[in-house]
């Protein structure tokens, strides 16, 4: 996804909410409006997103007040201090987080300022996949990797298939005895 696109999505999803970009652009940024179009090539050509991501208008209308959100946490790893005293690295995996904040738009501007790449915290909030480089340029596509789940469902069906194809004779006298309904087993 090229910077101009996520500009798209996240203008849109503002626009949802009530938040007018030609309002905006001609009042904060002084230029003549020529289109919502063109307003988002100027917007992308001069880095002028900056502004737009860090305007109160924009997260005011981007993070509804009381709205629940929805986000992606990325995965982290961290060392952790043990209660025996060693030091282990923890591995979390990322997953979807939902909140509800009063006055979400302050404490998103807060984080997108701290964040190292504003347009790529805002990312997190359209559940879009990360597919663009810091500049913006497309990434190429990664192969798609079955999960260990769907390996391992494969790997039983596989040996299955083998059982079936080749049944082994059981060459092995059974231990047990024969059992008689309600009675215990014999012990050895």
């Amino acid at each position: 996804m090229t910077r101009i696109e996520l500009l798209k999505l996240l203008v849109g999803q503002a626009r949802v909410n009530g938040f007018e970009l030609r309002r905006w652009y001609v009042t904060r940024l002084e230029l003549p409006w020529e289109g919502a179009e063109a307003a988002l090539k100027t917007l992308d050509g001069h880095r002028h997103y900056y502004a737009l991501l860090f305007s109160q208008e924009f997260a005011r209308s981007f993070w509804k007040p009381g709205a629940e959100i929805t986000f992606q946490v990325p995965a982290q790893s961290f060392e952790r201090a043990m209660p025996d005293g060693s030091v282990a690295t923890v591995q979390r995996k990322p997953f979807m987080r939902r909140s509800v904040r009063p006055e979400a738009w302050k404490y998103h501007l807060r984080e997108m300022a701290l964040a190292e790449e504003p347009l790529r915290y805002m990312r997190r909030y359209l559940n879009v996949t990360d597919d663009t480089d810091d500049d913006g340029n497309p990434l190429p596509p990664e192969p798609a990797k079955p999960s260990p789940a769907t390996l391992a469902l494969a790997r039983k069906l596989h040996e299955r298939r083998q059982l079936a194809l080749n049944p082994k004779p059981s060459t092995t006298p059974s231990k047990r005895g024969a059992r008689v309904p309600g009675g215990r087993p014999k012990s050895t």
